[in-house]
């Protein structure tokens, strides 16, 4: 079974949303052994610029037409990725809130691989995901607080959670279940190390159902 880990947070042993992930990481081949971890950090692989190379190897390839050399070689990379997510089993992403969103290298990973005919398929009326991964676990670390009682309610300030518990389904994930780890920073440092233990805690007893 193999089991993509995507980190998409520059901050590496500073980061929350890493912290999280790996204590549930840790605990899920713990329980599963077997487990084949491949872990992919936005800010190391990388990962070509989607420019007029790529969107040019995007349409040829969509067309099936012939590429010049550095289209091929940006359609190749592309492809090397996509394969990541079709061999994972289950995919867990760590995501730090950026701005009220997520990083912007995470949406780069987001635009290179989520491609007609690699990732889902349009018929002029419809899209049809092409990924069949049965289960992935969203870990949203958040500075603040956000509650429609508070200063910050979601349904203003959070651009984080819909758009990826929206992405993951088009593509193929059958079940995503989501973590909210808040207040990491906004509150003092030893609210924030209390808030990313509880979201540990937490992952630890997602691991034995995933």
């Amino acid at each position: 079974m193999y089991l993509l880990n995507i980190q998409s947070s520059p901050r590496r042993s500073r980061s929350a949303s890493i912290a999280v992930a790996d204590a549930f990481v840790d605990a899920y081949c713990q329980i599963s052994p077997d487990i084949i971890v491949d872990t992919l950090n936005v800010w190391e692989e990388n990962l070509p610029e989607f420019d007029q190379e790529a969107i040019g190897a995007k349409y040829k390839g969509i067309n099936q037409e012939a590429m010049n050399e550095v289209e091929q070689n940006v359609w190749d990379r592309i492809q090397e990725l996509v394969a990541r997510f079709k061999r994972a089993d289950r995919i867990v992403i760590g995501v730090p809130m950026w701005n009220f969103a997520y990083p912007y290298k995470l949406k780069q990973l987001i635009d290179l691989v989520a491609q007609r005919n690699l990732l889902f398929t349009y018929d002029g009326r419809e899209y049809g995901p092409l990924l069949k991964t049965p289960r992935a676990l969203l870990i949203l670390t958040r500075g603040g607080a956000f509650a429609e009682d508070l200063p910050t309610p979601p349904s203003r300030f959070d651009h984080q959670r819909g758009y990826l518990e929206f992405w993951l389904p088009l593509v193929g994930v059958q079940e995503v279940k989501t973590l909210v780890v808040e207040t990491t920073s906004w509150r003092g440092e030893e609210k924030g190390k209390n808030s990313v233990e509880q979201g540990k805690a937490t992952a630890r007893k997602l691991a034995a159902h995933f």
